[in-house]
């Protein structure tokens, strides 16, 4: 019998109220937050001492001069060099920016699909070792986000240089400038498909291919695995946003973009103002807004301020920087769409065309993400809380044996994930060396800790167990309804500007237009005009070259050197300023507006999905078939379950132990007489049976080893795979004698729940 009216109406209005709650006090954190960070610091600069002698003074002061006009010769030198570097570049049609040198393997424009990527083999130098036919292959995917491809070889320091020097086969995806005719992001992604089809033809006798996709390729790489599992080994993404909605409060102000903007329809305009195509330089002034200090004063102030030493390294970033590249009207519609406003991704809601979906479950291969806590263009929420939307818990992650392996920077921006030189020999390095190892990593949630060795140069890396809830604890912000409002408001918005708006807005542009708006870009405007190309130009080759014969540094103790870099501080903190007081206001701002929406039910009532109980996940069926396997199987079945145990009572694995554990299943039998899948089936099978019924799978293995020279040889090979006992820990040693006991190999106590002696972490 349906409720009375009246009490209907009561229970719609205090869920209402609930929601008000709910927004008002999301306001409320976030106008605490933005006030305690905008609280001006009260800490007088330190004034340079000026000379009491005039004379001194005066020859400082002449002294200065000289340097400064100098130095500004010099600055405007490197500008116009740049700006030639940007010409040049685009009238060759913006080619990739990588450091080393590569063949064309296939040109994804000559498909029965075409489009603008391609895939290219990376030769290899003369100072790496030749290729081993039998490591797996590593390909390369860039993000197509404005600018070219290149970014992950654009040193010999770089995701591509880790790769050669240990020997691997070098694939990189790239893109061209303008996009094909018609051409979709499903169209990229079956032709990213072949370009896989292609490298496994190419190395038979080699494992599945890692690859890795940077930045935005993170989600292209995702999509890979989750249509063609059987082509993909392990997945790196580094810096990847596949969470758009997650972020911390008074953080991570550029998710609140889409919203304010009113949703997808500006990036719909300009395409349409492009005459079919959008401009990618939108994106990056994007990006550059976010540090307006950095983008319009910091990095030109460094330039000027080190004229004599920083030339090299400026011009050589903004060879990959002033790059921009173009997308069709569907391609950008679909990724605001899909990602940036709909974050449809993680919650298996894109359409991959035939009435199929991409679903980021259907991913078997071993999964590493590598994010920073420095990032604010993806921020380690947008990187991570993928995990928690896609699995219930990490139980879950382990009984449908998948791997996730996370890595955390403590401060690189998003840029220096891919083009430091000290991340690349370290965190790129060290993922290198597990992905050589990572079939034998037991199916789980891991973060990837890595330390330097006392009294060595040496890296320590260990995998440690992790929960979701330190995935929920890392994503901050990830349910707030006000972010699901910013969804329906956008396809409404999307709807009105189709009926009304974009056909006239077609009828308008032209190509001839659209070229012009592109080459008036502010992005642009800011190269060309100090390019060879402005007659005004044409001096300063000649005087850079006369000051570079009679340079006139200033003295280091000059205190016109410490009044400059005072000033520089102080323009850099006014602009920081005023990000900060637009970043507050842009936050508050849109939790008003869309929490009002929410609060009244815009949103939809959307509520997180409950992890389920153990019972309940007990009952799925790849639980139960291997439930019902827990005394079937001999030999190997028993040492993979003993090396699971182990390290389960741990709470996480070295790379030393790994690195014995696959030579293991490498090189003696019967693991070696396995296939990679059967290795990998079996590994996943009993870490099903070790996880979820621990007593049970230690009481069951003295069925599996009957023989006492059986079980003899497995506790030796387990012993020596765990290495020496004092580096094991309690609880690690606490489990080996229980293995020992189980075994009838020492006197021991009947076994008990090993989870009341793990190592807290």
């Amino acid at each position: 019998m349906p409720p009375p009216p009246a009490r209907e109406l009561m229970l719609r209005g205090a869920e209402t109220m609930s929601r008000v709650m709910d927004q008002a006090r999301a306001l409320a954190d976030v106008t605490r937050r933005q006030a305690e960070a905008l609280r001006p610091s009260l800490v007088p600069p330190t004034l340079p001492q000026a000379p009491a002698n005039p004379a001194a003074l005066a020859q400082d002061v002449a002294e200065y001069a000289v340097d400064a006009a100098q130095r500004a010769v010099l600055f405007w030198d490197t500008m116009r060099q740049a700006g030639n570097t940007f010409t040049e570049h685009e009238e060759a049609g913006c080619p990739p920016v990588l450091f080393f040198d590569y063949e064309m393997v296939v040109d994804g424009r000559t498909l029965s699909r075409p489009c603008n990527y391609a895939l290219v083999r990376i030769t290899v130098p003369a100072d790496c070792p030749p290729t081993d036919p039998k490591l797996r292959a590593f390909v390369i995917i860039d993000p197509r986000a404005g600018h070219g491809a290149g970014i992950g070889g654009f040193k010999s320091d770089s995701q591509v240089g880790v790769a050669l020097r240990r020997g691997h086969p070098v694939y990189f995806v790239i893109f061209f400038r303008d996009p094909e005719p018609g051409q979709t992001i499903l169209d990229i992604t079956r032709a990213e498909g072949i370009f896989l089809e292609k490298v496994h033809e190419a190395h038979p006798q080699a494992p599945k291919p890692v690859v890795i996709g940077n930045c935005q390729g993170g989600w292209a790489v995702m999509m890979l695995g989750a249509s063609q599992p059987e082509l993909t080994g392990a997945l790196v993404l580094n810096g990847a946003p596949l969470s758009y909605w997650a972020g911390e409060r008074g953080r991570n102000p550029m998710r609140y973009l889409g919203g304010l903007a009113g949703g997808s329809w500006p990036a719909a305009l300009m395409a349409d103002l492009g005459n079919g195509k959008f401009d990618g330089a939108g994106l990056v002034l994007n990006f550059e807004s976010l540090s307006p200090a950095n983008t319009w004063f910091k990095k030109y102030y460094n330039l000027f301020q080190k004229a004599d030493t920083e030339a090299e390294r400026f011009l050589e970033f903004e060879r990959w920087w002033g790059g921009y590249f173009l997308m069709n009207r569907d391609e950008i519609r679909w990724i605001v769409e899909n990602l940036f406003i709909g974050d449809r991704f993680a919650r298996g809601e894109i359409s991959a065309g035939g009435g199929a979906t991409f679903n980021m479950r259907a991913v078997r291969s071993p999964v590493v993400v590598f994010a920073s806590a420095g990032d604010n263009i993806t921020p380690p929420g947008q990187a991570l809380r993928w995990i928690a939307d896609v699995y219930r818990d990490e139980q879950e992650i382990k009984t449908l044996g998948q791997t996730i392996v996370y890595l955390m920077h403590d401060d690189i921006g998003h840029l220096g994930i891919f083009v430091s030189g000290a991340v690349a020999l370290k965190e790129h390095s060290e993922i290198a060396e597990l992905l050589t190892i990572i079939d034998s990593v037991a199916p789980g949630l891991y973060e990837m800790l890595i330390t330097r060795e006392t009294d060595s140069n040496a890296w320590q890396v260990e995998l440690k167990e992790r929960s979701m809830a330190d995935i929920r604890a890392r994503s901050g912000e990830a349910q707030n309804e006000a972010f699901p409002a910013v969804a329906k408001i956008s396809a409404l918005n999307q709807s009105i500007y189709d009926l009304f708006l974009a056909p006239v807005v077609r009828q308008m542009a032209t190509e001839e237009s659209a070229e012009k708006r592109r080459q008036m870009h502010p992005l642009r405007l800011r190269r060309t005009l100090v390019s060879d190309k402005n007659p005004m130009m044409a001096a300063v080759p000649g005087l850079a070259a006369q000051v570079k014969q009679n340079r006139r540094p200033a003295k280091p103790g000059n205190p016109f050197l410490a009044w400059e870099q005072l000033w520089a501080e102080g323009v850099e903190r006014s602009l920081d300023t005023w990000r900060d007081w637009r970043d507050a206001w842009t936050e508050i701002a849109f939790h008003g507006v869309y929490g009002a929406l929410a609060a009244v039910g815009v949103a939809g009532g959307e509520t997180p999905e409950e992890a389920p109980s153990a019972a309940s996940l007990a009952d799925a069926p790849e639980v139960r078939q291997a439930l019902s396997r827990i005394a079937a199987g001999g030999y190997a079945e028993a040492v993979v379950r003993m090396m699971i145990l182990l390290a389960a009572a741990r709470g996480g694995v070295r790379r030393s132990r790994l690195a014995r554990s696959n030579a293991l299943m490498q090189n003696e039998a019967p693991f070696s007489e396995m296939t990679a899948s059967a290795r990998q089936a079996l590994i996943r099978e009993q870490t099903v049976i070790a996880s979820m019924a621990p007593a049970e799978a230690l009481a069951a293995l003295p069925k599996l080893l009957p023989k006492l020279a059986d079980r003899r040889r497995a506790m030796a090979t387990v012993e020596d795979v765990a290495g020496p006992e004092e580096e094991l820990g309690d609880a690690a040693l606490g489990m080996l004698g229980q293995l020992r006991s189980a075994l009838g190999l020492t006197g021991g106590l009947v076994p008990v729940g090993y989870e009341m002696t793990a190592v807290p972490d």
